[in-house]
């Protein structure tokens, strides 16, 4: 009875930190602002609770990523299209490229949050890798594109937070025209449909 109550308030704990820290960076001005004595305070637990669970800023910053990307990672790797596995490969790269950048349209503060966590370099972070493994493998299905590692770099960086948030921020740039504009870049690298057919 004792250990069901510690694992029920370790899971509150776990919750009203991550509400706290995705409260406090969506209302920070820099994501730089927010440290973990900050999250502390307003989740109302230990500092010591916080390192103990997340390790450090980064890792709570991860966790928090993590949490709110899952459903779209789920409806990525098994989901119907325009997004899932079994999405022809002209459409289904535009479609991963699209929900990234409404995701991080959606979810500002915290991508600018975790691409500034300064954990060495961005491109080895792991939802970094995954988003560009996931690319990378469906543009290998498109034999025309000659080089689907650097194409899949290439189209992610138009999706980067900071680019996003300078975008949004100081060329106040709305999201719909935003995302026209990825479109059509996607558009303007991708082989036209058909070319070449369709490669395993």
């Amino acid at each position: 009875m004792i250990q069901r109550k510690e694992r029920a308030d370790a899971l509150r704990n776990r919750e009203a930190v991550l509400a706290a820290a995705d409260d406090l960076f969506a209302r920070s001005p820099s994501p730089r602002g927010v440290s973990m004595d900050d999250v502390a305070a307003a989740a109302g637990v230990g500092k010591g609770t916080l390192f103990r669970r997340f390790g450090d800023r980064t890792g709570l910053v991860r966790a928090l990523y993590e949490a709110r990307v899952q459903p779209l990672r789920e409806a990525v790797e098994s989901g119907p299209p325009p997004l899932g596995p079994s999405t022809p490969p002209h459409e289904r790269v535009p479609g991963l490229l699209d929900a990234v950048l409404r995701f991080k349209l959606d979810n500002r503060h915290l991508a600018l949050a975790l691409e500034d966590a300064g954990s060495g370099s961005p491109y080895q972070a792991e939802h970094y890798t995954w988003w560009h493994r996931t690319l990378q493998e469906t543009l290998r299905q498109i034999p025309s594109v000659p080089d689907g590692d650097f194409t899949a770099h290439a189209l992610l960086a138009a999706t980067r937070a900071d680019l996003v948030e300078h975008l949004s921020g100081q060329e106040h740039m709305t999201a719909e025209r935003m995302r026209s504009e990825l479109a059509a870049y996607v558009a303007r690298i991708l082989p036209p449909d058909g070319e070449g057919g369709e490669g395993g």
